[in-house]
């Protein structure tokens, strides 16, 4: 039992040496984090256009000495870091797209880039992180290349495209790579993601179900047309989509047992008619479904076919239930046992009061389809500048969007941290 626990001891010692070295590089690092993040916030590209982001980590990388590959999945980059010694393949993960969204802040390196969304010519900006990302795992891939000699195994450096969704038609993010084999004889994957209203130095994690499932859907409400001043005449299909709106709000409140995990289902688009006084053949309301757990998905798909189709037909229309309309994203689940041992990693990195244990969000992310594949963790970094209140704080997706850059240098860490842990617990 005493060299046991003596063992332990010389372990949680030789951690905490690597963490003050980890951390000591990582300070020197931070003024190259920040250049290149500035670089990839002025010049952002949208979801399956990454060409010239792709371009410019891939140089990067090479540089490193690193084995690359590039194209996967479109735009996406991959590199290898080989121990050239026996142990387990650690993935680490940045995503890569901006969003068709206006910048509207006074940074110097704001975006005022253009790109096409859709047919159309559009403003792109970083408005979720992900320039911060890129930065962070780009200083993360330096540091563990300079480690190299303390490494057990391989390090699996991945930058993906299209986390915001492929454009219509179109297949990419982390599902088209699981596709084409970037989780293929992977142990374990780590992804971070900045948050705009969490405290600079601040780690939040859970258990679990950490970001929600996202199924979007549509329903097509078919009736019979009519003039709209004989209503009689008609089987409509507005006032028939006007209950089944308000009908699809009582799964989640009456059906669904929430004191388990949240669900959400919205209505985001009605479209139906072009006249005032023509009732319509047919009304399209289409939405988006927020889940934490898996069987309250299934119960929840199943209540909206249920739904929709009994109240179309008590109204003698008919209904016909699109779900999944689109891309569909599973939980972003944090493996409970990989959490549990990589909990002290955290807490050494961030250091004391900064790590916290936080609620799920019905956000979703695909990082979940990797962790499909294989366990893995997906954390929030701070971001907010600590003398910013929260509710002042800039969310993400808006134009307002920004981030204190100090945040990035404990996201460097991190990475860096887990990756040599998880590959010493392994040895």
């Amino acid at each position: 039992m005493k060299t046991a626990l003596s063992a332990i001891a010389l372990i949680c010692l030789s951690s905490a040496a690597v963490a003050d070295q980890v951390s000591q590089q990582a300070t020197q690092l931070e003024p190259q984090v920040i250049e290149w993040r500035r670089h990839f916030h002025q010049h952002p590209e949208l979801s399956n256009r990454e060409f010239e982001t792709a371009k410019y980590i891939e140089n990067y990388l090479k540089g490193l000495g690193l084995q690359v590959q590039s194209g996967v999945a479109h735009t996406g980059v991959v590199a290898i870091l080989d121990s050239g010694k026996p142990g387990p393949v650690v993935a680490l993960r940045a995503d890569m797209d901006g969003l068709p969204v206006k910048e509207q802040n006074e940074l110097p390196f704001r975006s005022q880039a253009i790109g096409e969304y859709n047919g159309e010519k559009v403003p792109v900006m970083h408005a979720c992180g992900h320039d911060t990302h890129m930065a962070m795992l780009m200083g993360a891939a330096k540091i563990l290349t300079d480690m190299k000699s303390q490494l057990s195994g391989k390090v699996k450096f991945v930058f993906q495209p299209a986390e915001e969704g492929a454009p219509v038609g179109e297949k990419g993010g982390a599902e088209l790579m699981v596709a084409e084999g970037v989780m293929k004889g992977v142990d374990v994957v780590f992804g971070l993601h900045i948050s705009s209203d969490t405290d600079v130095g601040t780690v939040e994690y859970r258990h679990g179900g950490i970001m929600a499932a996202v199924d979007p859907y549509k329903i097509v409400v078919k009736g019979k047309q009519a003039h709209g001043a004989y209503p009689w005449l008609s089987v409509d299909p507005v006032v028939t989509s006007a209950q089944i709106v308000m009908g699809l709000q009582t799964i989640v409140s009456r059906e669904l047992p929430l004191t388990q995990d949240a669900a959400v289902i919205t209505v985001g688009s009605i479209h139906g008619g072009n006249r005032s006084n023509i009732i319509p053949n047919q009304v399209e309301l289409v939405g988006t479904i927020r889940t934490l757990d898996d069987a309250m998905r299934e119960d929840l798909h199943a209540a909206v076919h249920r739904k929709a189709k009994g109240i179309a037909d008590s109204m003698r229309a008919e209904a016909e239930v699109i779900l999944p309309y689109g891309d569909s994203y599973p939980v972003t689940y944090n493996d409970p046992t990989l959490m549990d041992k990589m909990l002290p990693t955290l807490h050494r990195t961030a250091g004391q009061g900064k790590v916290q244990e936080v609620k799920a969000v019905t956000g979703a992310e695909d990082f979940s389809f990797f962790q499909k594949e294989v366990p893995g963790l997906y954390l929030f970094v701070g971001g907010k500048s600590v003398d910013l209140p929260k509710h002042q704080a800039p969310a993400h997706h808006t134009p307002e969007f920004r981030i204190d850059e100090a945040g990035m240098k404990l996201g460097v860490e991190l990475l860096t941290n887990l990756t040599l842990d998880y590959m010493q617990q392994r040895q």
